[in-house]
């Protein structure tokens, strides 16, 4: 499969596209456009953004083309064995799952204008970009010059992937004024793009970047990738989001002028995007393996995917320098705070929440109704964490969950349930853990008994307060104190590391 885009006039914002579909031996096939995109569990209808299409032969004959659904064409052949799908598709919001393009910039999330051929997904995929000159491309892909009579053409990058899956999980930046730093922890390569108004202290951001990288691979036991590519957006507007996929992440952040906060921002987005490469992208719900584009991919563990990635993005700044105590436990009072504030009385569980993603997930929605999986979610999973480290003296913890899914599941790419992970985690914890289960994940009981249960061990209290405040505080207890260093220590001695400018 070959998709040919370039951009005509960039301040109008519309690609063009030409999708050639080859070796075909039908008198018809259907193309069908992505309903929604990994990491964003809600249906987004990418097609209203198509504003002509058209289906021609090699010849240059129309070809009849027609809906089948609001995302799936249905295209006559005529015995043609190669066909090819004109259009164009209007990339006017930045978002870390949109598309953008300007006369400085390409933003390309290939899932949201990206077609495939019904039974040919597993097909090999080419992508031909006609890029100004001397931009350059950051995508997980790679990027090469096309050779034209051994004469490298100036306007015809072009990627290539394995399959529509690693397309479509593969966004793309492509500009000028791209700015480049790159690390190395064992035989991972690292790349962190920047693209924005912004001058970025190159030696402070590899240091921290590297420190959580070697943290997250020392917890986990290797990397599931070859290389990874942190791909940043700066905006000049309040922005915070990030999308994770297979070998890279795409973040947009603002506003640029912002300064420490800014880089707080892109610290703890990093983290929590680099942890995704096993959880969710390897270590993935049955339910989603392999994904479905055209319709909803309901699952009741989005608490895992999302609330361990949260506690654990955190927690790894911690564990590897990069966050002393005080910023750490700052993050931690934030996730109680909006849990607290926000859904504290919801009626429904986590995994309720979890398979709702879907119908309204991201969404304020009606009064004390569902709980975030992110808030809620990372605090569950400190609770579990705190309770097997108490029951074992810190011999098993939540890092011990985390690798057996990987082990099992996320390595051998099989999917795992609901039932999987209760098994390993009463496994690791050596007990049933009946009451977590009944009270913290298939039930809406209040949190704040168990949860100062767990934070009491490593010396730590939650106040809430009648005006809705909520306060975590360190209690004065030195053995606690103790506990509360075993939990925080980094898994892996780092390496010093050059002190910033």
């Amino acid at each position: 499969m070959h998709y040919h885009i370039s951009v005509s006039d960039p301040s109008s914002h519309f690609l063009s596209i030409t999708y050639t579909i080859p070796e075909i031996s039908s008198d018809y096939i259907e193309i069908q456009l992505p309903a929604w995109r990994p990491g964003r569990y809600e249906i987004q209808n990418f097609a209203k953004n198509i504003q002509f299409i058209e289906a021609i032969s090699k010849t240059g004959k129309k070809l009849p083309l027609s809906k089948v659904t609001k995302d799936r064409w249905r295209l006559e052949t005529g015995g043609e064995d190669e066909v090819r799908v004109n259009y164009t598709y209007y990339a006017a919001i930045q978002n870390a799952g949109s598309s953008y393009v300007d006369a400085e910039l390409w933003y390309l999330n290939f899932i949201n204008f990206c077609f495939y051929t019904e039974g040919r997904i597993n097909d090999a995929c080419k992508v031909t970009l006609e890029l100004p000159e001397d931009y350059t491309i950051a995508c997980g892909l790679g990027s090469f010059w096309n050779i034209v009579d051994n004469i490298p053409t100036a306007y015809a990058n072009i990627l290539s992937a394995q399959d529509f899956y690693e397309l479509v999980d593969s966004p793309l930046l492509a500009s000028e004024s791209l700015q480049k730093c790159d690390y190395q922890i064992d035989h991972v390569r690292f790349s962190i793009w920047m693209h924005g108004n912004l001058k970025p202290n190159w030696k402070r951001i590899e240091r921290d970047f590297r420190r959580f990288s070697r943290e997250q691979i020392a917890t986990m036991g290797e990397f599931p990738e070859q290389d990874y590519h942190f791909l940043n957006l700066i905006l000049p507007t309040a922005f915070y989001h990030g999308v994770e996929h297979r070998n890279s992440t795409m973040v947009v952040l603002g506003p640029d002028d912002e300064g420490e906060g800014l880089y707080t921002d892109l610290l703890g987005v990093s983290s929590h995007e680099l942890f995704h490469a096993w959880n969710i992208i390897r270590i993935r719900p049955k339910e989603m393996l392999p994904y479905d584009f055209t319709k909803e991919n309901y699952f009741a563990t989005c608490f895992v995917a999302e609330g361990c990635t949260t506690y654990y993005g955190d927690l790894f700044l911690k564990r590897s320098g990069v966050f002393d105590d005080a910023a750490y436990l700052k993050e931690l009072q934030v996730y109680m705070k909006r849990h607290f504030e926000h859904s504290a009385s919801a009626s429904q569980s986590l995994v309720e929440s979890s398979f709702d993603l879907w119908l309204d997930g991201y969404e304020k929605g009606i009064p004390d109704r569902k709980v975030s999986v992110y808030h809620k979610g990372a605090l569950v999973a400190l609770i579990l964490d705190l309770y097997i480290r108490k029951k074992t003296d810190h011999a098993q913890s939540l890092d011990d969950i985390m690798r057996l899914l990987w082990l099992r599941f996320g390595k051998p790419f099989v999917g795992y349930t609901i039932e999987d992970y209760i098994g390993i985690a009463e496994e690791v914890a050596g007990e049933s853990l009946e009451w977590y289960w009944r009270e913290c994940i298939y039930g809406n009981i209040p949190l704040e008994e168990r949860l100062n249960e767990a934070l009491s061990f490593v010396g730590l209290q939650m106040t809430t307060f009648t005006n809705g405040n909520i306060q975590l505080n360190e209690l004065d207890d030195f053995r606690a104190g103790l506990q509360r260093q075993k939990w925080l220590a980094t898994v892996q001695a780092n390496p010093e590391d050059e002190e910033e400018e």
